[in-house]
């Protein structure tokens, strides 16, 4: 099992794009994709411009085809926009809960 801590920084006038990108790479990552395990968008209490995404994908291999799939083509198109800076990203390896294939 792998898993990715994403944290980026938007452009505040872009929210919309990005909410509208992001929503549909999650969704469509969850509902369509069986390596992918969870996917998480969360938004920094004390700064609304920092998001966090935390993505649990079954093996490497899962997150691989993730970046494959027509929802991350749109949400890495929108990122060239809706960023102020740099995606920062950590992967990581889930200890417990585990977290188990669909």
């Amino acid at each position: 099992m792998e898993a990715i801590f994403v944290t980026v920084k938007i452009k505040p006038e872009l929210r919309a794009r990005f909410l509208e990108a992001i929503e549909h790479d999650a969704t469509a990552s969850v509902r369509d994709e069986p390596g992918c395990l969870r996917f998480e968008v969360l938004q920094d209490t004390s700064d609304p411009d920092t998001y966090y995404f935390f993505e649990v994908y079954a093996d490497a291999a899962a997150l691989t085809a993730h970046r494959e799939t027509p929802h991350y083509a749109v949400w890495s198109e929108a990122s060239k926009e809706v960023l102020q800076q740099p995606v920062e990203r950590v992967t990581t390896s889930p200890v417990f809960p585990l977290i188990t294939a669909k």
